[in-house]
């Protein structure tokens, strides 16, 4: 099934967003969407066939979106978007070089959420892309269509929720939609005195008890008009009382009474709802353990011709895989909070990327991407967004190339490898903190000899603990002098420097530990040893 811009602004609603420049018109096709930036835009390349046909820009300044749609207009007109969609659309230069790139401009309102109008476009596409079989349309209806169709038969303005009160799909709205209703649809919560109002009369305790249908009265103080709600409960229960509960289905009156028999219409839309409803929870939840299961969790073993089948993914790579781990800046530190900002964040820059959440770590798998510097760029980009929108520092590792979708998991295990011993790079700036496998490796192979060293108590070289007697009982910092000493390679001039005492005074504190130790600081092997059993310590006691 096609869609066409006008298809996809009508379902959307004048609320959300209103097409200000149409050098082509709007009858003509959309199929994909990408979530860019300004650095996205910088740093974009000519696409070598085809562009996306939507660029949602998120923070782009019109200095910059002028400068990329005049690099865009001098494009071949295959290789352009059919529309940008922004903030910022009423600009007057902004406008001016959409018509002399022939690209459509799209004012999206200010107040309307990214993370809740991104994802409906996605949907929107989706339910297009998906085609399906008319003969099948009256048992596996899209909640877009069924909110129009709720909308025709009862009379209303019409939305769908889910459990968490997020708008999942909702009818064309006009003059006659209230505050509440707007609101709602552009991602933002409703006034909160109505709110409270709602659950004085009890409604949401009455949505997740019961699947009648609820009358709520309008409230001109508060300027809401009066509604009819019914709850969404899982199908596969039979007592409502039991029943998950999966969202609900609003019907606002506009300037007529609701339909006689909108109750009825409801009951009947909820039951249609609450199957596809289901059914699109149940599917990730068996997406994501083959996810787990690709990245090596949850035993591993996974069907790679059948998961890259099912997901469209390309078998071969080359492929890359990005392990993230977070610290607190102003915030938790827990990242599970974070999945599907990265989930959005990495389906925005590849469509077909995957991304999990194993124990404290998230997972990012990019098939096919088009250059090292690329995935290195796009990661220091998602982690500086992250730290400025959601106040948690992340580091993260890329392993590349992965050459087939059959060695992600031993990719991961390399990603864990690094972040295993990366953890004090979070004081560092979001540059220095995506790293790769080859660019640590030095780190990462010395953490785990010393690892080893720490879990052998036979590795250990008991003359050091003589070292640490010798500055317990006499006050001394001799140990300290040994790590500077080494630490400089040998210049006793730098190291004393470093300790704040003359030369001879750090010679002489050498001297004393040779003494103690046994060993001698002008032998290499005896620096090699005495260097990895220090280390070994401080990484124990740290």
């Amino acid at each position: 099934m096609t869609i066409t811009l006008r298809d996809l602004l009508s379902s959307l609603g004048s609320a959300t967003a209103e097409l200000v420049v149409a050098p082509s018109g709007d009858n003509v096709p959309v199929s994909s969407v990408v979530l860019v930036d300004e650095a996205d835009l910088a740093d974009e390349a000519e696409p070598a066939s085809s562009a996306p046909d939507l660029y949602v820009q998120v923070g782009v300044q019109d200095a910059e979106a002028v400068r990329w749609l005049q690099r865009v207009a001098r494009r071949a007109p295959g290789l352009r978007p059919v529309a940008v969609l922004t903030k910022t659309a009423r600009s007057p230069m902004l406008r001016a070089a959409a018509r002399d790139a022939l690209i459509a401009l799209v004012a999206v309102n200010p107040k309307v959420r990214w993370d809740a109008v991104f994802p409906m476009i996605q949907r929107i596409l989706r339910r297009a892309d998906a085609a399906l079989d008319p003969d099948l349309m009256a048992t596996d209806t899209d909640l877009f269509e069924l909110a129009q169709i709720v909308a025709a038969n009862a009379g209303g303005l019409v939305s769908i929720e889910d459990a968490r009160s997020r708008v999942l799909a909702y009818s064309a709205s006009d003059e006659t939609a209230d505050e509440l209703r707007t609101l709602s649809i552009l991602g933002r919560e409703g006034p909160p005195d109505y709110l409270r109002a709602l659950e004085q009369w009890g409604v949401f305790d009455r949505l997740r008890r019961t699947d009648e249908v609820i009358d709520v009265p309008a409230h001109p103080q508060l300027g809401t008009r009066h509604r009819l709600v019914v709850s969404i409960r899982d199908p596969a229960v039979d007592k409502p009382a039991t029943a998950r509960y999966l969202g609900s289905i609003w019907v606002q009156e506009g300037d007529h009474p609701l339909a006689a028999d909108a109750p009825d219409v409801l009951r009947g839309a909820a039951a249609v709802a609450a199957r596809t409803i289901s059914r699109s929870l149940d599917a990730p939840s068996t997406e994501a353990l083959l996810i787990q299961r690709l990245f090596g969790a949850r035993g591993g073993g996974v069907d790679v011709p059948s998961l890259t089948s099912a997901l469209n993914l390309p078998v071969a790579g080359p492929a890359a895989v990005i392990g993230l781990a977070a610290g607190a800046a102003r915030g938790s530190a827990d990242i599970t909070g974070l999945g599907a900002v990265l989930r959005l964040q990495a389906s925005a820059f590849r469509a077909d990327s995957l991304s999990t959440i194993i124990g404290r770590r998230a997972y990012v798998l990019l098939p096919g991407y088009r250059s090292v510097d690329v995935v290195v760029n796009w990661t220091r980009s998602l982690v500086e967004r992250v730290e400025a929108r959601h106040g948690v520092v992340l580091r993260a590792a890329i392993a590349t190339p992965v050459p087939d979708l059959g060695r992600v998991a031993g990719a991961r295990v390399e990603v864990d490898r690094v972040l295993d011993v990366t953890a004090s790079a979070m004081t560092q700036p979001a540059r220095d903190r995506v790293t790769t496998l080859a660019e640590s490796l030095t780190a990462v192979l010395l953490g785990e000899i010393l690892d080893v060293i720490g879990r052998h108590a036979e590795l250990t070289d008991p003359r050091l603990q003589a070292l640490r007697r010798y500055d317990q009982e006499h006050g001394a910092s001799l140990r300290d002098s040994v790590e500077a000493y080494l630490s400089r390679h040998g210049d006793v001039r730098t190291a004393a420097g470093a300790l704040h005492v003359h030369p001879n005074t750090l010679r002489y504190r050498l001297r004393r530990a040779e003494e103690i130790l046994g060993i001698d600081l002008g032998d290499a092997s005896d620096r090699l040893l005495l260097q990895l059993q220090l280390a070994a310590h401080r990484r124990g006691s740290g």
